[in-house]
């Protein structure tokens, strides 16, 4: 007998799904890469202007699960998508909540928010079904994008770059790497929003037969490998998640299975603070299927690389 997907209390109003107030937890307080500690490290944060460790983005997904789980059942698992613009960082011991708009007349698209305590608005984006669905919010986003004419931590990448197919799994005691340095058996024991679909020993009870990966942890999925990319992107330098979306086309995902991954630049772009590389992952199951597809935006902060300001003279003089 198949279990239900979620016990959380959903607030069913007129027109949207409001889910709990919620804390959640951060688990990259020992993230590093390029050598060095990340925006998640309370001491690197604080050197660039953020209170502390930042809650990383795609944890927020797993709040949005059962709203959208609610909305369109089944269906969510299997083609949904997520996408995001990231407005505001969350920090450890915040109060956050999920807002999902109901589609008019049972539609397959509808607009999602998270808010803090305070009213700050921590994202908004989208949340869909289907290969039909409207464009998401970040189709959109990337319409409007302003070019980098002016690059200097992005300088040698080009648009249309390609890396090397890698394959990523997940089992539930495997330690992630340094990106990720826990594994899926811990984040579940923190996770917002648990699922006896994620659960090894429910696993029989998921409509799948089989323990799947949660929404959020499929971003540590797919980025697993990313260090091996080798991209030409300057550094030593902090970066953070600013858009992200995950695409499920023939999902979901499921734990202790083999994942094929590409990555293509597909934008580039700026703004005051940042350098933003848009880089899309296409993830192929093991009969070469396109299965997900995630879009992110990782906006390096230009203050993080120690020798910016020269290099910018010398790259752009008289600008």
């Amino acid at each position: 007998m198949t279990s239900a997907a979620f016990d959380t209390l959903i607030e069913d109003s007129e027109n949207m799904f409001v889910g709990p107030w919620r804390q959640p937890r951060q688990m990259l307080h020992a993230q590093t890469y390029d050598s060095h500690a990340s925006i998640h490290d309370d001491a690197t944060a604080q050197k660039l202007g953020f209170k502390g460790g930042t809650i990383e983005g795609p944890t927020h997904f797993s709040q949005f699960a059962p709203l959208c789980e609610r909305l369109w059942g089944k269906e969510w698992f299997e083609t949904g998508c997520i996408s995001a613009h990231y407005r505001a960082a969350a920090f450890e011991g915040e109060e956050v909540q999920a807002i999902v708009e109901k589609p008019a007349d049972g539609g397959n698209y509808a607009t999602i928010r998270m808010m803090k305590r305070d009213g700050t608005e921590v994202l908004r984006g989208s949340a869909s079904i289907g290969s039909d669905a409207p464009a998401s919010a970040l189709d959109i986003r990337l319409t409007e994008l302003k070019p980098l004419n002016d690059a200097v931590i992005l300088r040698d990448i080009k648009l249309g770059m390609t890396t090397a197919s890698q394959t990523v799994r997940m089992d539930f005691d495997q330690n992630m790497g340094e990106l990720y340095p826990f594994s899926l058996e811990q984040k579940l024991k923190v996770i917002t929003e648990p699922s006896p679909y994620y659960e090894p020993e429910c696993a029989g009870a998921s409509p799948w037969g089989r323990a799947i990966i949660p929404v959020e942890m499929l971003s540590v999925l797919f980025q697993h490998g990313s260090k091996k990319d080798r991209l030409p992107v300057k550094g030593p330098a902090v970066g953070l998640f600013a858009d992200q979306e995950i695409r499920l086309l023939r999902g979901p995902l499921f734990v202790g299975e083999d994942y094929r991954i590409e990555r293509k630049v597909v934008a580039m772009s700026g703004s005051r603070r940042t350098e933003s590389l848009w880089v899309r992952t296409a993830v192929f199951d093991g009969s070469d299927a396109l299965v997900a597809t995630m879009l992110l935006n990782l906006a390096t902060l230009k203050e993080s690389y120690a020798t910016y300001d020269q290099e910018f003279a010398l790259l752009h003089p008289g600008l």
